[in-house]
């Protein structure tokens, strides 16, 4: 026997047999590797409809917050709207009604004048469409001068606080005593604060040679210091005695009547212009 050819063709079978396996574990390999790589396609596939799903959802969620948020908007702005609907249909309404007036007869003192100048000033009241008075006369209450809220003064205050605190303006009618204004009137202006604020007061005065005009200054004071608005005009009597006749009439009426008018339609200027404030903006002084 050939031993060379024996072991050249046993090398052969070995070789054969080594580059035969090397064929299968490369086939193995690319089967592998080609598996994996499809898994890699597949998850890759499956990852990016994920994304395009969570970005679907995101985009639906998106726009279901602006239709929400829209929808949110529009339901505030319809409701601001109606609301200044509701407050502009408020002040127009307010704008034409008459205004409520308070006449405060500031003077308490026995044989005073003061009711035959009121009922004047009434007189001309009366004559206008813009104006409805009440009468708040500081002789015909019982005011205590403590301040305290005994049931006295109770009593004596809801005959008063109503009518101050629906009127729309005042008028205060005061004479003249030691160069001031009565202390009766103080008292009742001091057991009120709120009532006054926001408000315009026209101020009437009467007595000897100043007309009462040093207590209608006094007055300005006051009435600022409780957030009120006193206007600019006044009507004063100087030697109002004098002024009246016997029948309570004015001997001439012509100029106290002008300086009522130009009073009195600046009081109703105020008096709308605050109103319709008030109503649009509390007044938070």
């Amino acid at each position: 026997m050939n031993t060379t050819a024996t072991g050249s063709a046993a090398r052969q079978t070995v070789t054969g047999s080594t580059a035969l396996q090397t064929t299968t574990d490369s086939a193995a390999l690319e089967a592998v590797t080609g598996s994996a790589a499809r898994q890699a396609v597949t998850g890759s596939t499956a990852l990016q409809t994920a994304t395009d799903s969570a970005a679907l959802q995101t985009a639906t969620d998106s726009a279901a917050l602006e239709a929400a948020t829209g929808s949110t908007a529009r339901q505030t702005v319809t409701d601001s709207t109606t609301l200044q609907t509701t407050t502009d249909s408020a002040a127009q309404q307010s704008a034409t009604d008459p205004l409520r007036l308070a006449l405060v007869v500031g003077s308490n003192r026995h044989g005073r004048f003061g009711p035959v100048v009121a009922d004047w000033l009434l007189g001309r009241v009366r004559d206008r469409d813009d104006l409805v008075a009440e009468v708040v006369d500081v002789a015909e209450t019982a005011l205590p001068m403590s301040l305290e809220p005994t049931p006295e003064a109770t009593a004596a205050l809801s005959g008063i606080t109503p009518k101050l605190a629906r009127a729309d303006a005042f008028v205060i009618l005061t004479p003249e005593y030691n160069h001031s204004f009565p202390a009766g009137l103080k008292n009742l202006v001091d057991w009120h604060f709120t009532e006054w604020q926001a408000k315009p007061v026209a101020l009437v005065s009467y007595g000897g040679l100043s007309g009462g005009l040093r207590a209608a200054e006094h007055l300005r004071q006051v009435f600022a210091e409780l957030h009120a608005v006193t206007v600019r005009d006044t009507v004063s009597f100087h030697n109002a005695g004098a002024a009246f006749d016997d029948r309570g009439v004015l001997r001439d009426p012509s100029g106290p009547n002008a300086a009522a008018k130009a009073m009195l339609d600046q009081l109703v200027w105020w008096g709308r212009a605050l109103r319709e404030a008030r109503h649009r903006r509390p007044y938070g002084g």
